[in-house]
Order: structure tokens, then sequence, then C-alpha cells
């Protein structure tokens, strides 16, 4: 593992029990600075389960999370995010009759002066931020004014991701960003996540399409019955090795196997 100083999260024996089920136990996991690592597996395999308890949606059963070198214990999203952790989540949380800009800022809105219920929103300002965090992702929104509601699937996901960009000062976290969208909707959303690994924003992305993993990441980490059993290079492994590691027909899968 590389030095401390590059290390951006890091969990030790991360464990989450819903009563006498195990739905994670002693994850250990490094994601380094500029890195893009995929968490695969079969469906109940752990991997929401993980991605909840590294942005406070729920609290672990025991084990320790370090983000950007210090251990920390979110109790809820807001505070993983105010640490810099951006998620976007399946069901992308927005708000289908606003429009782009009211989207990108929702619950960050930008005020003239701030009021509490009588402040009045800059307009403006978040019209001329939301472009240029578009234009940061490659984003092309033809109507920006457009309500979310009239938008595509894919339109949709790449505003979320935005949103996410725009703010994430250190990670983002995708869980199944292409899950419903179409071939060339897909594509855009891997354009979007090509550019964030050109300016060296660390990603863990959740997916079930091993093609896009392989062609989006540097590592891949395996989970398996609530447990990592592996974490492999994505430029040295293949597909058939990760399936081993997710079906546990590889040959001490159990004991966890390691090829980075």
């Amino acid at each position: 593992m590389a030095g401390a100083s590059t290390v951006i999260l890091k969990t030790e024996k991360l464990t989450k029990h819903y009563g006498g089920v195990h739905a994670l136990d002693d994850a250990d996991f490094v994601l380094e600075a500029g890195e893009h690592i995929a968490i695969v597996g079969d469906n109940g395999a752990g991997k929401s389960t993980f991605v909840r308890q590294i942005t406070g949606v729920e609290q672990p059963t025991s084990g320790k999370v370090f983000f950007d070198g210090e251990e920390v214990s979110f109790k809820n999203p807001l505070e993983a995010r105010e640490a810099g952790i951006e998620a976007v989540f399946q069901n992308l949380a927005l708000a289908n009759d606003l429009d782009v800009p009211a989207n990108i800022f929702l619950g960050r809105e930008e005020v003239y002066f701030n009021l509490g219920p009588f402040s009045f929103l800059n307009e403006k300002k978040m019209l001329r931020l939301a472009e240029e965090g578009l234009e940061r992702t490659a984003v092309k929104i033809p109507n920006l004014r457009n309500t979310i509601g009239n938008m595509s699937g894919g339109q949709r996901q790449c505003v979320a991701i935005s949103r996410s960009a725009s703010f994430a000062s250190k990670l983002i976290i995708m869980d199944e960003p292409t899950a419903a969208l179409g071939v060339q909707e897909t594509a855009q959303v891997e354009n979007i996540i090509g550019t964030l690994k050109d300016q060296g924003v660390p990603l863990i992305l959740v997916s079930h399409n091993l093609r896009q993993v392989f062609d989006l990441v540097d590592k891949v980490v395996v989970f398996r019955r609530g447990r990592i059993v592996g974490t492999v290079n994505a430029k040295t492994t293949d597909a058939n090795e990760v399936v081993a590691l997710i079906t546990g027909v590889q040959s001490g899968t159990d004991a966890k196997a390691s090829f980075v």
C-alpha cells in the first residue's frame, strides 16, 4: 500500500449486521488519491451495504472508517457530503418539477441574502455555476431551464453526476449509474467518468457491467456473501477471473484473493 498521505478512504473490519443477518463482515478497503475502483458482486453480496456505511446512510455494527487521513463516523449523508463525499444513488434524488440549476443546487441554493424562508435566490449565479459544472464534466444539456421531469433518463443521470462532481472535493461514489440507460446514454455517462479520471477525482463505481468495469477503473473489489473476497488489477485480470471470485468457483476465494 502507498504512503498514508495518498489514502483517501480506508476501512478496517467494517461490519454491518441486521439482527441475525450478516450483510457485511470485516471489510478492509483502501482507495488512494486519483484511483477509480469498481465494487462488484451478486445481488445481496454486500456492495450497497458497504456504500451505506461509508456515506452515513447507516451506522456500522463495528469497524472503522478513515477518510482523508482521519477516522470518521458520519451520522448522516449530510455530514459525509460536508466532508467531501458525493454519492449518486440509483434513485438520483432529483426534483422533477425543477430545472437543471435548481436541481444541481438543491439544498445548497445561492441567495442574495439569507433571511430564512424569505431569502431571495440568486438564480443568475446558480445558472452560471451550473453551466460551469456541466462544462467540467463534458455534459451537454440543450436547455438548462427545462424541468428534470421532461428529460430523458440519460440526461437526468448526467445532471445527478454533474451535481456530485460540482461539489465533491475528495470522493464520488456511483451506485449502478447506467443500470436503466440505453447504449448512447450509457456511453455519455461513461465519458463523464473518464473525464473525472482525467481530472484526478477519486471514484468508487458499483456496477454489474463487467465490460464497463474493465474500461473505466484501476482495480476491482469483489464482494461475496458480505465479505470482500478479492481485489484485482483491472488491467491484468479478465472477466473469467472476476466471475470466478463472484461465484466462489476460484480456489481460495474464501481466504480472500489479491492480485493487485
